[in-house]
């Protein structure tokens, strides 16, 4: 009789498939890794696509673009009184508000009393609506709300959050204690500023509109400012200083007029600051133009290139970028 003689790994080969395997994982998952992040800015980049595109709505039925939020001066009634030190008041509404009727979210639009301040309590199942628009898929936390906190931590209002910021300029509005931004904020969008496409004197395809600014570093909101509240970066962050509330919808590039060392930071600059624009994407993040069209902006930018594509009309010539 003939034996059948059984074959079997031996340890020695089974090791070796072993690391061979784990050695093809290893070269495949940056690969995975890489498609699933160019997928998901892709994504990132429609929805600044679809805020632009809103944007030009906007102004094409109201004869301007939208302010990054607005405020009653002087505030009184249910306004309340303007904070000291920015002059905020109610009602505090913002630009992704104001956006809604225009991004297919009517319905929301209309389910809010504008009459009333942003944190008013009757407002609260509007305000803490997630909308998938305003959140970047690259952005880790962006599906937790925004809790807005004081100085002194206290909690003034639960809002939907927004991984997107609207450009102030270069200058920082917010640190002024005045009614009227105008004369201050040399961009395109901040506290009840009313600019019209023709304003934009440096061209609407070399002015930046709005761009990315991950949970990572700090919250921002598509749904208003609230008077008293600070803007702190994350314990990642935390050898940065708390901004003012116009910090929660609003950023800016630098250099300040009025500071004494000029500093400009272009996306994802070290300076890690709650106003600045910050992303999770390697080496830079998207921006919105204000044509329309959006572009992923290095980190490595030359930083004088990047104020200039901050300011409205200083009539800076922007090159290649």
């Amino acid at each position: 009789m003939n034996r059948c003689r059984r074959y079997a790994f031996t340890l020695v080969e089974l090791l070796v498939v072993i690391a061979i395997i784990g050695i093809l994982v290893s070269l495949l998952l940056p690969a995975v890794q890489a498609a699933r992040e160019a997928a998901r800015r892709t994504q990132c980049t429609n929805n600044l696509k679809q805020v632009g595109l809103g944007m030009h709505n906007y102004h094409d039925v109201n004869r301007r673009l939208p302010p990054s939020y607005v405020i009653v001066p002087g505030g009184g009634g249910v306004h309340g009184t303007p904070d000291p030190l920015t002059r905020d008041a109610g009602a505090g509404w913002a630009w992704g508000a104001l956006l809604l009727p225009y991004i297919e979210q009517v319905a929301l639009h209309e389910s809010i009393d504008f009459s009333l301040p942003c944190w008013d309590v009757t407002q609260r199942d509007v305000s803490d609506t997630p909308l998938p628009i305003f959140l970047c898929p690259s952005a880790s936390q962006a599906d937790t709300p925004v809790e807005v906190k004081n100085a002194a931590g206290q909690t003034l209002a639960t809002f939907g959050r927004s991984t997107y910021a609207l450009n102030a300029g270069q200058n920082e509005p917010w640190l002024f204690a005045v009614d009227d931004y105008q004369g201050i904020a040399d961009g395109p969008l901040f506290r009840n500023s009313s600019t019209r496409f023709s304003d934009v004197k440096d061209g609407l395809s070399s002015t930046v509109f709005a761009g990315e600014h991950h949970p990572v570093l700090s919250d921002k909101t598509w749904v208003g400012v609230v008077p008293g509240a600070v803007v702190c970066p994350t314990e990642r962050f935390a050898f940065g200083v708390c901004e003012p509330a116009g910090v929660l919808v609003n950023v800016h590039s630098g250099p300040c007029s009025y500071t004494e060392v000029p500093v400009i930071h272009p996306p994802n600059s070290p300076i890690a600051a709650p106003c600045q624009m910050y992303a999770e994407h390697p080496g830079g993040c998207n921006v919105l133009l204000g044509d329309g069209s959006v572009r992923f902006v290095a980190e490595t930018i030359n930083q004088l290139t990047w104020a200039a594509l901050a300011s409205r009309a200083s009539g800076e010539v922007v090159g290649d970028y």
